[in-house]
């Protein structure tokens, strides 16, 4: 990776073409081993200028909303599927056009809805009632989570026209999760997939992190597809972009306080939400922990919410205002969630390669935040 951070704007997201291919690659060689099918969920990542790179390895994508469903059909085409908790009825007919699997989340939303059914596919989401994630705002299978239908309110009478179970129990983890999820599945569920065409694993899987075993994902996989002979699908967000992204910045003030403090133009409030929402810390490229080197700084956005804190970091040189900063792994879950409290600017979304170089693919401004009112 060669990019020269210093020729975008700032606050930009910048996304690597050769990193994502990277991932792509990776996620094919899992669809070539096992004939499985992996969509792309647009919850996790939207920037909808790659589709036709991902489109070329990938085959398809899943949607939450009729919105999503439209940017997937519009710009990459292939398979499109759709799970919501409740569909909204005067969506209903326009989403039946362009989608070729609806997931309905309950036997009522099922019931509601199939008769205006032509020739989608359609499917109940199921709750296996067991997970391994340690935040329950993520965690869909928590104790009263409202995704997916638990066993106590399956409704065998009621699968005439489903052709599939989709099941979601996973966040960012490896694979040795999903074997461990599997007979939990089946032992609930398993004896209603003989009678199906297909299987969706849901979203979650890490498959692109370096640490990720891939050889039990491929065992999963082809043991479900064996035992019952259906099609698998898994729909990942974070693996296609995981990696590939980078938010530059540049530090607009610094202040004391007890501590050094420096001001970005960039906030977690608004730019990276899942900064607060999760939490977590993300890398800055040549920075360190607090107190790794000699100057440490708490990074905070231009917002007036007293939280909007990044964290705290250490540099080698003291910071000044100018002063470029680039945050890492900032594709995914940041322009599908970013928002313009304050007023705070949107950061520019731009698409770096290796033939072309750095290109600007939107720019924001008063209108767009005036717009959204």
């Amino acid at each position: 990776m060669n990019i020269d951070f210093n020729k975008f704007p700032t606050p930009c997201y910048v996304v690597s073409e050769e990193l994502l291919v990277k991932n792509l690659k990776i996620l094919k060689g899992v669809q070539d081993r096992t004939g499985c099918h992996i969509l792309l969920a647009q919850k996790g990542f939207s920037m909808y200028e790659t589709y036709k790179i991902i489109g070329k390895y990938l085959k398809g994508t899943t949607a939450s909303s009729l919105h999503e469903a439209k940017l997937g059909h519009e710009e990459m085409g292939g398979e499109v599927h759709i799970f919501s908790p409740a569909y909204i009825e005067s969506e209903f007919d326009e989403i039946v056009g362009i989608c070729d699997h609806i997931v309905f989340n309950s036997f009522d939303q099922w019931e509601k809805y199939k008769s205006r059914v032509k020739n989608t596919e359609c499917g109940i989401r199921v709750n296996p009632e067991y997970a391994e994630i340690e935040h329950d705002i993520y965690n869909p299978c928590f104790t009263n989570s409202r995704l997916g239908t638990t066993i106590e309110n399956f409704r065998e009478a009621e699968l005439d026209g489903i052709s599939g179970l989709h099941f979601h129990t996973m966040c960012e983890q490896n694979s040795d999760v999903l074997k461990r999820t599997l007979p939990h599945f089946e032992e609930k569920f398993g004896k209603y997939l003989k009678n199906m065409k297909w299987v969706n694993f849901g979203g979650g899987h890490h498959i692109t992190r370096p640490d990720y075993d891939i050889e039990i994902l491929v065992e999963c996989i082809l043991y479900i597809k064996n035992k019952y002979n259906v099609q698998v699908y898994l729909e990942p967000g974070e693996a296609i972009a995981l990696n590939t992204g980078f938010l530059v910045c540049q530090v607009l003030d610094t202040l004391k306080n007890n501590m050094d403090i420096a001001i970005l133009d960039t906030s977690a409030a608004c730019h990276m939400p899942d900064v607060l929402e999760m939490p977590y810390r993300p890398h800055i490229l040549e920075s360190g922990k607090s107190s790794e080197y000699p100057h440490t700084y708490r990074l905070g956005g231009p917002s007036c919410l007293a939280g909007d804190i990044i964290g705290d970091y250490s540099f080698k040189e003291p910071l000044k205002a100018g002063d470029r900063l680039v945050f890492t792994d900032m594709a995914h879950y940041t322009m599908v969630k970013n928002n313009t409290f304050n007023g705070v600017n949107l950061p520019s979304i731009a698409l770096h390669s290796e033939n072309e170089g750095a290109k600007i693919v939107k720019s924001f401004g008063y209108e767009d935040f005036k717009s959204r009112l």
